[in-house]
C-alpha cells in the first residue's frame, strides 16, 4: 500500500512573479481552484489519505487553505454561496495533512530529504503541484497507474513522456531497456538532468509524479550537490537505477507545465472549455 504523498512546495515561483511574491506559486488557480488542490484530490482518488507537504517561508497559506475557516463557513452558513466550500470540506474530512519547512532550497533532492520524518520507512507518491495531469474519464489518475506499476515491481517508478529533442534542457531524461510494450514500461539505466540536446540519451522526460521507495533518504544523505548547488533526486534515483530497481512508465493522460505563463494559461483555458465558459 502506498499510505503517504509528498508535495514539494518550497519554492519561490520566480517566473510568475511579481504575482508570487506574496502568493505561493502552489495557490495560484486554475479557475477557483489552486495548483495544489488539484494534486492532493489526485492523491485522494488513488486512495490515499496522509498528505505530507514540504513548505518554506511565505507559504502559510497553503496551511490555512487546508484548514476549517470557521469565520467565512459561519458567514456562508444559510447562504446561497454556503456549496462553494462543499469540495474543500470534503477534502478536508478525507485527508490528514502534515508539514515540514525546507529551511534552504538546495532542490528537488534536498526537499524530498526534508520530508522524511513526515514519511517515515515506507514507500511513498510525489505530486509536483506544476505538473497538472488531466485523464480521460475513462483512465484513471496518475498516481494511480504509477501505484499499479509499483504493485508490480516493488521499485521506485517515474512517470515519464516523450518530448521534443530541443526541451531536454528542461528535465530528467532517462534512458532505458523496454519491459512491457503494452504497458510502456522500462527498466531505467541512465537519467541525465537537463541535458543540452546533442548529449541527450534520449527524448523520454521524468514528470513530476513518482512513487520512491525509503531507501532513497540515505541515498540522498549521500548524494552530492550538482547542477547550481542542488540535490538532484535524478542523481539519487540513478543511484537506484544502477541496481535495477527504477521502472518508468509512459503514463496515460495529459500534463500542462505549470511551472510557466503558457501551460498555467493552456490549462485555464482547458477547464475553462470543460466548464463551456469559452
Amino acid at each position: 500500500m502506498i499510505n503517504k504523498c509528498l508535495f514539494p512546495a518550497a519554492g519561490y515561483g520566480t517566473r510568475f512573479l511579481p504575482a508570487t511574491k506574496a502568493v505561493p506559486k502552489e495557490m495560484l488557480p486554475i479557475l477557483t481552484k489552486p495548483l495544489l488542490q488539484y494534486g492532493v484530490e489526485e492523491a485522494l482518488s488513488a486512495g490515499i489519505n496522509n498528505m505530507a507537504i514540504v513548505t518554506g517561508r511565505g507559504k502559510r497559506a497553503i496551511e490555512d487553505h487546508f484548514d476549517n475557516s470557521f469565520e467565512l463557513e459561519s458567514q456562508l452558513q444559510g447562504t446561497p454561496k454556503e456549496h462553494y466550500l462543499t469540495e474543500i470540506k470534503e477534502i478536508l474530512k478525507k485527508s490528514t495533512f502534515t508539514y515540514v519547512r525546507q529551511q534552504e532550497m538546495l532542490g528537488l533532492g534536498h526537499a524530498i530529504l526534508t520530508s522524511e520524518p513526515l514519511i517515515g520507512d515506507e514507500p511513498f507518491a510525489v505530486i509536483l503541484a506544476d505538473d497538472l495531469c488531466v485523464n480521460d474519464d475513462d483512465e484513471s489518475g496518475v498516481i494511480s497507474q504509477l501505484i499499479e506499476v509499483y504493485n508490480q515491481h516493488k521499485c521506485s517508478i517515474v512517470a515519464i513522456e516523450e518530448i521534443p529533442m530541443d526541451q531536454t534542457s528542461k528535465y530528467g531524461i532517462i534512458a532505458g531497456n523496454l519491459v512491457n510494450e503494452m504497458e510502456d514500461t522500462f527498466r531505467v539505466t541512465n537519467m541525465v538532468e537537463k541535458p543540452e540536446s546533442k548529449d541527450a540519451p534520449t527524448n523520454m522526460a521524468i514528470i513530476g509524479r513518482y512513487i520512491l521507495t525509503p531507501d532513497i533518504f540515505d541515498i540522498l544523505r549521500n548524494t552530492k550537490p550538482s547542477k547550481g548547488g542542488e540535490i538532484q533526486i535524478t542523481d539519487a534515483l540513478l543511484t537506484q537505477a544502477k541496481k535495477g530497481k527504477v521502472i518508468a512508465y509512459k503514463f496515460k493522460g495529459t500534463r500542462y507545465d505549470c511551472g510557466g505563463i503558457k501551460g498555467f494559461v493552456e490549462a485555464t483555458n482547458y477547464f475553462a472549455k470543460q466548464q463551456d465558459l469559452i
